[in-house]
């Protein structure tokens, strides 16, 4: 009979074969991504049983409570809404006549892709939504092995996915949120870059501006790439042809334009000037009353309304560890691609996004940087930065899910 203490090491050899062995290109990220889905399953459903049997309020469908409307909560609502009757022609404004809360702020390509699951299986939203996102789940966990693998080595693809898929936010690969479908986007378009397929980065761009936004970064990085490839080509003597010039610039400019599309799309149906943007404003009148927009000032604003002076330094403390972070030379040594896009990513939330409780989901598109030397160095590390992950998950679920929305 094998006994528990060998049960254990063949379990934990397992888990070492999964993360260091040599596996295919498929094979690693998948398991990985399979691996993970149980432990954020089976989190989900803790919490799911917990609050049922306790009759917790919380944000789920309540008509038809399931597991499935569980994992539909919050902003699923209006990806429901958006795959069930569009978008509203009008803005719904609040006794003050401010731009209500409304479907204008998410964009269309996760409903509609819902949607057409919905008509060919009829599944309900809620069924069809985790199914669209945990798919993609899978795929985005293949397409970030293959990416760090590309500028790095198959040891730090491996423990990146790992720490990807097990992140804290996580379960956000199962959940009816566009996180996943926008993964898929984002890094094949960094993958097809770093391999100078630039032609295919204009169309996966495309479908990502109008998923989440954000895609501005993916621009930027075309505009480094171009660059870089220009300085070395002069620096080495080396070709740089101009058709590889005219696919950069054409993607980048595509891109640029797709994802500068949705609020002048918005402004156009409702007849609204700043439609979008009002829309956005609605979320932050909670956390920081009616403000008037201003480029690079959110976090600011936030920090000081809620702390203080002391807001405004610990914002800065944040900004000058990030400058830290992309100024190691491990950082840069994922590449220059990797590392534009995600640094403009970066910048970009810092220049538009008011910082709250849905910014832990925001920072999954720079996941590429998990396979930096401050995350995959050793073993140890890794193993570390993984138990840190798996711990804080539940955690995770229940502020950002259960008692909040991300």
């Amino acid at each position: 009979m094998t006994s528990v203490a060998e049960t254990s090491r063949a379990s934990r050899s397992g888990v070492r074969s999964l993360l260091t062995g040599p596996r295919s290109t498929w094979t690693a990220p998948l398991l990985i991504w399979a691996a993970s889905r149980l432990v954020s399953t089976l989190l989900l459903a803790t919490m799911y049983v917990l609050a049922t049997a306790n009759d917790w309020t919380f944000a789920s469908y309540r008509q038809d409570p399931s597991f499935f409307t569980f994992s539909g909560s919050w902003d699923a609502s209006f990806y429901r809404t958006i795959a069930e009757h569009g978008y509203p022609a009008t803005l719904p404004l609040d006794d003050a006549g401010h731009v209500a809360p409304n479907a204008w702020a998410f964009l269309p390509v996760f409903p509609a892709v819902v949607w057409a699951v919905m008509a060919l299986t009829g599944a309900s939203f809620w069924v069809a939504g985790v199914l669209v996102a945990t798919i993609a789940g899978a795929v985005a966990c293949v397409l970030l092995y293959r990416l760090v693998l590309a500028v790095g080595c198959s040891h730090r693809a491996r423990w990146a996915t790992a720490l990807f898929a097990f992140a804290p936010t996580g379960f956000l690969l199962q959940v009816a949120y566009a996180e996943s479908l926008l993964l898929v986007l984002l890094f094949g378009a960094l993958l097809a870059l770093v391999r100078r397929r630039y032609w295919l980065i204009a169309p996966l761009g495309v479908v990502a501006a109008f998923t989440k936004p954000g895609v501005l970064a993916l621009a930027v990085a075309l505009a480094v790439h171009l660059v870089v490839r220009w300085m070395a080509a002069r620096r080495q003597g080396t070709p740089f042809p101009w058709h590889d010039r005219i696919a950069i610039v054409a993607s980048g400019l595509v891109v640029a334009a797709a994802g500068l599309a949705w609020p002048v799309i918005a402004s156009a149906v409702t007849g609204r000037p700043n439609a979008y943007l009002d829309t956005e404003l609605s979320w932050w009148v909670g956390f920081v009353g009616r403000q008037h927009f201003a480029p690079l000032t959110p976090w600011f604003t936030m920090a000081s309304t809620w702390l203080g002076p002391l807001g405004v330094v610990l914002v800065v403390a944040v900004l000058a560890g990030a400058v830290w972070f992309f100024s190691r030379r491990s950082t840069r040594a994922l590449g220059p691609d990797v590392l534009a896009f995600t640094a403009s990513y970066g910048l970009y939330l810092v220049a538009v996004f008011l910082p709250q409780q849905s910014l832990p989901r925001l920072l999954m598109p720079m996941a590429p940087v998990l396979g930096s030397d401050v995350f995959v160095r050793t073993r140890r590390r890794a193993v570390t930065w993984l138990v840190v992950g798996v711990c804080l998950q539940p955690v995770a679920i229940v502020l950002l899910w259960f008692l909040g929305y991300p």
